[in-house]
């Protein structure tokens, strides 16, 4: 049997739950989804945007979860010998359980925000922590007022490390959470003009990106990118809620993990760094400048956790990249080969200007193209058009040749364009979708970006339907 995560006893007084059937010793994992819940979990009927968890506990239960969270408003649904743990309000009960799980941890805990970079930077202290140590990390995005509660109660008591990602996209948002996960250590990987709909301007969203501050674990660090215009704001911020050890990242002279040289190569990078007074030389196993930068973070993040700093560099060249953020593939056409980026997952003008700096990169056959494929990026207010024009500026500097657009916002760039970049336009990717498959050959480099709900994964999915390929990898540099 699987090693249980929570007795049940510790669940239900955790969350201060009545009790309904015969409920198992205990659980071995938590989940929300009836739809990939393992065999013992607890499933927790949660009510969505869309979906009421709690239509689905009876499909839970079949598929072997071992006891579901329900609200007592609803228990009457359920057979009376089901097993339940009955509650108020079944997220409310999840924060409980998630402030249970923070007490009864022993383990260094790191937490990440930013406007850019956070789930990327996540995965690189998983990469480099989980080799010293049996380390938690919080599952793709979790980083809301759902995400996080549940990646902290799914935190086995044992671990050394645990690393969490912090999101918002309004003031006060991260506070809660921040508090809830109580890091050790802070990464602020950097601050730009996302989520401007919802903000006055860019020193709106540093203060909030602030927030996370004010949960730092006393006598905690905070890691701060110093080449960043709001770095100074940050760094007040930070003193004002009490904290000594600011460590900056950067190519700035004064920071403490510095970028000292980087060789930028298709699908890795080769970087030179002065961090915490180590000089290190390291192969980094994702492609790009930003990555290269918050690399430095990492690895003083992990340094400030405990972790050796020399296994830590070690490991990041075994670095891949999320779902949807930068994964290359090799696509099979014709008699030759294409590669596709796929940077499908969301988008905002920092991100699509380092996405457009890896395409810059990518290697190319002899009559190959750089082909951008772009839809809008979401959330930028009244700003948005002229962000979306904008792009004009990555796509010059880094020679693409073919831009592919869709949605109204993306209309700003599309206009822009010299007729020679022009490869096509339509309103949605779904309408877009037969365009930019057929235009790709043999030599081809092809990056696909927008915003989630700009809906890119459809011409991925699309392309990577009509050419079959695989992984694509570089070797060690």
């Amino acid at each position: 049997m699987s090693k249980l995560l929570w007795t049940s006893d510790a669940i239900a007084q955790a969350m201060r739950a009545a009790t309904q059937g015969a409920l198992p010793e205990g659980v071995t994992g938590l989940s929300i989804d009836s739809r990939t819940i393992g065999r013992g979990e607890a499933y927790f009927a949660i009510k969505g945007d869309v979906h009421d968890g709690h239509n689905f506990v009876e499909a839970a239960l079949k598929a072997g979860a071992g006891l579901a969270v329900v609200e007592a408003a609803q228990r009457t649904k359920f057979p009376a010998d089901a097993p339940l743990l009955v509650v108020d309000d079944v997220l409310a009960a999840l924060v409980e359980l998630a402030h249970a799980s923070r007490a009864r941890l022993g383990a260094q805990i790191i937490a990440v925000t930013g406007s850019v970079g956070k789930t990327s930077t996540k995965e690189a202290l998983r990469c480099v922590l989980s080799a010293q140590g049996e380390t938690h990390v919080s599952a793709a995005s979790f980083n809301n007022h759902w995400g996080v509660p549940l990646s902290l109660a799914r935190c086995p008591a044992d671990v050394r490390f645990a690393v969490f990602e912090i999101g918002m996209n309004h003031a006060g948002e991260i506070t809660p959470l921040v508090k809830m996960v109580r890091p050790h250590v802070a990464i602020v990987t950097t601050v730009e003009p996302v989520h401007l709909e919802f903000f006055a301007g860019i020193e709106a969203i540093a203060d909030a990106k602030a927030e996370i501050f004010t949960g730092v674990e006393p006598g905690g660090a905070v890691v701060l990118n110093r080449d960043n215009a709001q770095f100074a704001r940050l760094q007040r911020r930070a003193k004002k809620a009490g904290i000594i050890r600011i460590v900056s990242f950067g190519t700035h002279k004064k920071s403490e993990a510095r970028l000292i040289d980087v060789s930028l190569h298709a699908t890795c990078s080769a970087v030179h760094a002065d961090i915490l007074d180590h000089d290190i030389t390291y192969k980094l196993g994702m492609p790009g400048r930003h990555m290269a930068m918050n690399s430095l973070a990492v690895l003083a993040g992990a340094s400030l956790l405990g972790a050796d700093i020399a296994r830590a560099a070690l490991s990041l060249s075994q670095l891949e990249a999320p779902s949807g953020r930068g994964v290359c593939r090799a696509l099979e056409v014709g008699q030759g080969e294409a590669t596709l980026i796929d940077e499908s997952y969301n988008a905002n003008p920092a991100s699509m200007a380092a996405a457009l700096n890896v395409l810059g990169q990518a290697r190319i056959g002899p009559h190959g193209r750089r082909i951008a494929v772009l839809g809008d990026m979401l959330e930028l207010g009244p700003t948005g058009p002229a962000l979306h024009h904008g792009v004009l500026e990555a796509i010059t500097v880094n020679r693409i040749d073919l831009v592919y657009c869709c949605g109204p916002l993306m209309r700003n760039l599309w206009d822009a364009l010299s007729s020679g970049k022009r490869g096509g336009y339509a309103e949605s990717s779904a309408a877009l979708e037969a365009q930019a498959v057929a235009a790709v050959r043999a030599g081809d480099a092809i990056m696909v970006k927008g915003s989630l709900g700009s809906k890119m994964k459809i011409i991925v999915s699309a392309l990577e339907k009509r050419f079959p390929g695989k992984a694509a990898h570089e070797e060690a540099v």
